[in-house]
């Protein structure tokens, strides 16, 4: 019986060992994956989104407002459908 004890107290430390440990790790943990999300991230798309001077980000800018002002109204987009509902 007192082996059983034993075991289940063991058993509790280790849990409550690994708990309190995690709860001090977790910031340093959490940290060290934003890094690496974040290089992932840079070497994909070649830049850091967290840089808002960089020589990128207003070439981008002006192409969207040209884009707006070639637009007309006069476009034909497509023909109008109406949909009747059913009850």
């Amino acid at each position: 019986m007192t082996s059983f004890l034993k075991t289940i107290l063991i058993i509790l430390l280790v849990y409550y060992g690994i708990k309190f440990l995690f709860s001090l790790l977790k910031p340093y943990i959490f940290q060290f994956l934003a890094k690496k999300v974040n290089q992932r991230f840079e070497q994909s798309f070649g830049q850091n989104p967290f840089e808002p001077n960089s020589p990128n980000a207003t070439q981008n800018n002006t192409s969207h407002s040209n884009s707006n002002k070639s637009r007309t109204s006069k476009e034909v987009v497509g023909e109008y459908i109406d949909f009747e509902e059913i009850d």
